[in-house]
């Protein structure tokens, strides 16, 4: 453009260069958009749109065209700004989800070869508090016998140093989350007169942070058992909305863990083995992401019926922005709970790539690379389809890694089958994972099974069939989602009943640009 292009920052007392080069002043802070002198002359400053304290420097040699170059190079830096701000963001966020995983991962241990309350909790405590950087922390659990709350399990002293609290006491910050089944955070500058941040609790630091441990039964009400403490944290006297989220997101895993010790504790035979497998079951279930997710993008219903209490059935699904919809279905290799961890690791994986990937190849071939020593470990492996809908482009591009049964159901004509470019994830030698796109009309059924639902067999060993499937969707396709999942599964109970395999179905129809079916 015949000129100069600085950027200039704010930093609360003046304007510090930020890119393209120091040159030895600095400018006064301009109120408004327009020129300014300085030692080399007359320049135009221009706040950067949407980036408060960024100021955009053009020097031309014709000053009345300075304003129609900065106007040309403005949205160009907001952009570039952006950008990194967003990497930046996605960066912090992968960070923070791949701490949620190693959570996941290490509770699942827990509460497949734990028997005692103590023992648990304590692993637990040792676990959540490391990787938040508390240096005391404490798990306390609801003693229904007694009606107590009682420390199991503590890092940085020991139990025996605290007396049991009665959940009606008033003076004790647990009790108070306990009663009232939410998160309290106190930081060091909050004027708070709770008595645990008095400065006579012994603690180093006034930083506290305290969760409530709840758990609900499938079909049951949430119950509250417990509490988690977390103080004196390391690196700094206070607890970010980050650690503040991580332990939520744990707490109903902790829940489920002691709940389980519990019933370890009270039968450790047949009672036992039930309620594991419910407990199982429910955090299973809340893996699998509700329909309102999608809210104004598309109606959706979707359905995983393990033929244990947990299987190996997984699906997702997100909204991508500008009318695009990420959808994930697919099968793990045998079922029960070693399907079921494959599957719990599945899930926690891809809400991380479909989140960073761009393309839907991308994703399974993310998915691959970050669980390859797992599945190779235990001889396991995983079909799955993966497709993004694009209601403004209309179309659906699309990466299938040896799922057979993937259909395109249009308003008239025959099912169209979405072909797999790559064999089952984990499989043998893996090769390349392709990515196809198809056109996709605003009436266009998207449906997704498993071959649990296909393989299932009457009492004459008859098959339920594809044929049988797909004349289902076709005579039904101009109900809603849920009405023709409704009907497939009605049809699939009455024909073979109980499920020998996993049974899966999800049946998707995009909505408009403009929000109408």
């Amino acid at each position: 453009m015949g000129g100069r292009v600085r950027l200039w920052r704010f930093d609360g007392r003046g304007l510090r260069a930020a890119g393209g080069g120091d040159p030895g002043w600095t400018p006064p802070i301009p109120r408004a958009a327009g020129l300014v002198p300085t030692p080399s002359g007359s320049i135009r400053l221009d706040p950067v749109p949407g980036l408060e304290g960024y100021w955009i420097e053009t020097a031309v040699n014709d000053e009345g065209a300075s304003p129609e170059t900065a106007s040309r190079v403005k949205p160009v830096v907001a952009a570039l700004l952006d950008a990194e701000r967003q990497r930046a963001f996605l960066a912090e966020e992968l960070a923070t989800r791949y701490e949620e995983i190693d959570l996941l991962y290490a509770i699942s241990e827990i509460l497949g070869r734990t028997t005692q309350l103590e023992q648990a909790a304590q692993t637990i405590v040792r676990e959540v508090s490391t990787v938040v950087g508390a240096r005391r922390a404490s798990i306390m659990v609801y003693d229904e016998a007694s009606g107590l709350l009682r420390t199991v399990a503590a890092r940085g002293f020991t139990t025996e140093d605290v007396v049991p609290v009665s959940p009606g006491d008033e003076r004790s910050v647990a009790a108070r989350v306990f009663r009232e089944r939410r998160v309290f955070v106190h930081e060091p500058e909050d004027d708070n007169p709770d008595p645990s941040t008095d400065g006579n609790r012994g603690y180093k630091g006034r930083a506290y942070l305290s969760v409530p441990i709840s758990y609900a039964a499938p079909g049951g009400v949430t119950r509250c058992l417990g509490v988690i403490n977390l103080t004196d944290r390391s690196g700094g006297d206070r607890f970010s909305a980050g650690d503040r989220k991580l332990v939520t997101a744990v707490a109903n895993q902790i829940g489920a863990a002691v709940e389980n010790a519990r019933l370890v504790m009270r039968d450790l035979r047949q009672q036992r083995v039930r309620r594991e497998l419910e407990l199982a079951h429910d955090l299973q279930l809340k893996l699998l992401p509700h329909p309102g997710v999608l809210q104004d993008d598309a109606h959706l219903a979707a359905r995983c019926v393990p033929a244990e209490s947990v299987g190996g059935d997984f699906y997702t699904f997100t909204r991508l922005g500008r009318g695009r919809v990420g959808v994930m279905l697919g099968d793990v290799s045998s079922h029960g709970f070693s399907a079921a961890l494959i599957m719990a690791l599945v899930m926690s994986a891809a809400g991380i790539h479909a989140a960073a990937a761009v393309t839907p190849d991308e994703t399974l071939s993310a998915l691959l690379e970050s669980l390859g020593t797992e599945l190779n470990t235990t001889e396991m492996y995983f079909t799955v389809f993966y497709g993004v809908l694009d209601a403004t482009g209309g179309r659906l591009s699309y990466a299938n890694a040896g799922h057979p049964y993937a259909f395109r159901v249009p308003p008239t004509g025959d099912p169209e089958r979405l072909e797999a470019t790559g064999a089952p994830i984990g499989l043998g030698s893996q090769g390349t994972i392709e990515r196809r796109q198809v056109p996709w009309a605003p009436d266009d059924l998207l449906c997704l099974c498993t071959d649990g639902l296909v393989d299932a067999r009457n009492a004459k060993g008859e098959r339920f069939g594809e044929k049988r499937l797909l004349g289902l969707l076709c005579s039904h396709r101009t109900e809603t989602p849920e009405a023709i999942l409704q009907a497939v599964f009605a049809e699939a109970d009455n024909f073979a009943s109980p499920p020998i395999d996993d049974r899966s179905l999800l049946v998707l129809r995009l909505k408009s640009v403009n929000g109408e079916q």
